[in-house]
């Protein structure tokens, strides 16, 4: 007989700004054997800069922290800290009260990172008892002070489908679009919610995935926030050389690398200054998109480690049945398009897993 689902949750202090710190030696120091009695586990992060790497890729880095740095690494230099990202110029975010905005790090280039390369905030692995988990922090220090970061682990050995359907999500007619799964207009998370309650999943999860006829589409989890694309890609578009010497290191020294690195940045946050600007001044296929063409002349599943799905940790309490989406404060799920979809709306396909 199967064991009963297990849940550990882990608090971690990163020693620096972007650190790899390896879960399981953390959960077997709290439960020895965990990964021996149960077949799989769910890592499962509360946090927009940190997460984990699938399970496939930390493989063919040889399960080495440094690899895994080092992977990380190449991608901080696309996105370098401190790069004038309006996301950063805090006195301008009007979610934050004044005394959130004393404190609030500046670090639109760990979210950036965490995006193009591919980090995730919920990932399930095939138990392997002497293999490391690798928690990728990619903003563990503000100023002088460490941060405290959150996840979880549930240990399970049998999983059952109880749910499987698919949902057509609508996208604006602009080439570039960015949607936050959770906006109140599209109802999705109470809908979610509902479904859980219908089934009575008290640990389990959610997987959310374009169709297989989707293309130019991914998908993410991050914090939906659009300051970083009202300026950065402006900027991009009116001095592309300028932008990429002040954003991307050693970029100048390479000139044939400059429309492949502003690819980078026409990705994710930096979308809805186009859409605007093409609706006020009433283009269609202007020159400005075609600018923005040629930086999209790659599928952004290429030049970055864009998911086709993301998962969702459904979990209750001791005893709390059924259970609910466990994410952190910022946390969204976001579908990102680089190609206008043939109609104003994708698919995507969303499936119920109960651990039992």
């Amino acid at each position: 007989m199967a064991p009963t689902p297990a849940e550990l949750t882990l608090e971690i202090v990163p020693q620096r700004r972007v650190d790899v710190i390896d879960v399981a030696g953390l959960v077997n120091s709290r439960r020895d054997g965990f990964f021996e009695e149960y077949e799989k586990t769910v890592f499962c992060s509360y946090h927009t800069t940190a997460g984990y790497l699938e399970q496939s890729l930390t493989s063919r880095l040889g399960h080495s922290a440094d690899a895994v740095h080092a992977f990380v690494r190449s991608f901080t230099e696309l996105f370098p800290a401190g790069a004038g990202y309006r996301h950063d110029q805090l006195e301008l975010r009007d979610e934050l009260s004044e005394e959130q905005k004393e404190v609030e790090p500046r670090n639109a280039d760990s979210h950036l990172t965490f995006i193009g390369c591919g980090l995730e905030n919920c990932v399930t692995y095939l138990n392997r008892p002497q293999q490391p988990v690798y928690f990728v922090e990619l903003d563990g220090t503000n100023g002088p002070d460490r941060r405290r970061r959150r996840t979880s682990v549930i240990g399970f050995t049998r999983a059952e489908t109880v749910d499987q359907f698919s949902l057509e999500i609508p996208v604006s007619d602009h080439r570039i679009d960015s949607i936050n799964l959770w906006g109140p207009e599209l109802g999705l998370y109470d809908r979610l919610h509902e479904l859980i309650r219908i089934h009575g999943v008290s640990k389990g999860r959610i997987d959310i995935a374009l169709d297989p006829r989707e293309r130019n589409a991914g998908l993410t989890v991050n914090e939906y926030e659009t300051l970083l694309m009202r300026h950065d890609l402006a900027e991009v578009l009116r001095n592309p050389i300028r932008f990429m010497a002040q954003k991307g290191r050693n970029m100048l020294r390479d000139p044939r690398a400059i429309p492949d690195k502003a690819r980078d940045y026409a990705k994710y946050d930096l979308v809805r200054v186009v859409n605007e600007f093409i609706d006020h001044m009433g283009l269609n296929e202007s020159l400005i998109e075609r600018i923005i063409d040629r930086f999209l002349a790659v599928p952004a599943a290429r030049f970055l480690r864009m998911k086709r799905g993301v998962s969702l940790v459904v979990n209750g309490t001791e005893g709390e049945t059924p259970g609910r989406i466990v994410s952190g404060t910022y946390q969204s799920p976001i579908m990102v398009q680089w190609r206008k979809a043939e109609r104003q709306a994708r698919t995507v396909e969303v499936t119920y897993t109960r651990f039992v």
